[in-house]
């Protein structure tokens, strides 16, 4: 670990113009395979050429580390009560994916010191110099503290099921997300479809009704095919793309990583603008 964390902080003197891109991944209830979702993806950019870090927030059911067969020494909230370095609590895979684990404390952000919360800053600011891109797999749903993380990211990234009770919560998420901030960038994910048709059927009707009723337009990702493979490399504890690269869910969700570093960037700010953001919601 030591010298993983050494290799880090030389890593990121020679980028100091680097500017990761800072993605929230939110669902509107639990099981539709959101932290699934979002390892592949962030996997998938990896095997592009890009780095990226994965903070797991999902408080209460973290399970990134399961998915990724790792086992994590330390917590965001380990660093901040005891000043560690947080190079010190980032694990790395094998693809070079990095992951932090926020800790079932995390919850507890928002009642963290002034000094606390600038150094926690301060750390993170280093973060954004060294990756590409950094995910924020959130838990389902919305609270006070996950809320902060969401509308301070630069985009956010929807994910649902076709099932009937996976897209209304999933529409109530983006209807939160939409009324506290309406510029925020939204693609849509859809997970587990069973056909092309069912998936496009969903994601039609989900983009027409945000747009009726919110005003809002949604960006498509694509959709993840239904495949017992997923159920497999769970079990497993191994990522589907790395497991099961010929698989159909991986050669989607690879496709749809491909597809994203494609578009035209419609958010400039990056990571500067994340931690611009927090800091006036810490405020608060």
């Amino acid at each position: 670990m030591n010298d993983q964390a050494e290799n880090l902080r030389k890593m990121v003197a020679s980028e100091a113009t680097k500017e990761a891109k800072v993605i929230a991944v939110v669902s509107g209830k639990g099981g539709v395979g959101k932290s699934n979702v979002c390892l592949n993806f962030a996997l998938s950019l990896t095997r592009l050429g890009k780095k990226v870090a994965i903070f797991d927030l999902d408080i209460g059911m973290a399970n990134l580390d399961i998915l990724m067969g790792v086992s994590s020494t330390y917590t965001i909230m380990d660093a901040l009560e005891n000043e560690l370095s947080i190079w010190d609590i980032i694990e790395t895979d094998e693809d070079g994916l990095a992951y932090i684990a926020g800790g079932s404390g995390f919850s507890s952000f928002v009642e963290l010191t002034e000094s606390k919360i600038q150094r926690f800053f301060n750390q993170l600011e280093l973060i954004g110099q060294h990756f590409d891109y950094v995910f924020l797999d959130m838990g389902a749903g919305a609270t006070k503290a996950s809320m902060q993380f969401i509308l301070a990211a630069n985009e956010i990234f929807v994910v649902t099921t076709p099932e009937p009770t996976s897209i209304t919560d999933a529409y109530a998420m983006v209807k939160y997300i939409h009324l506290s901030d309406e510029h925020i960038p939204m693609y849509l994910l859809i997970n587990r479809a069973e056909s092309e048709k069912e998936a496009r059927d969903t994601e039609q009707n989900f983009k027409r009704v945000t747009l009726q009723f919110l005003g809002k337009h949604l960006l498509t990702l694509g959709y993840v095919p239904f495949d017992d493979k997923v159920t497999k490399s769970v079990k497993a504890q191994k990522p589907f793309v790395i497991l099961y690269p010929q698989t159909r869910a991986s050669q989607s969700i690879a496709q749809m990583a491909s597809s994203y570093l494609g578009i035209k960037e419609s958010t400039p700010s990056k990571f500067g603008q994340f931690i611009k953001k927090m800091k006036v919601f810490m405020n608060k």
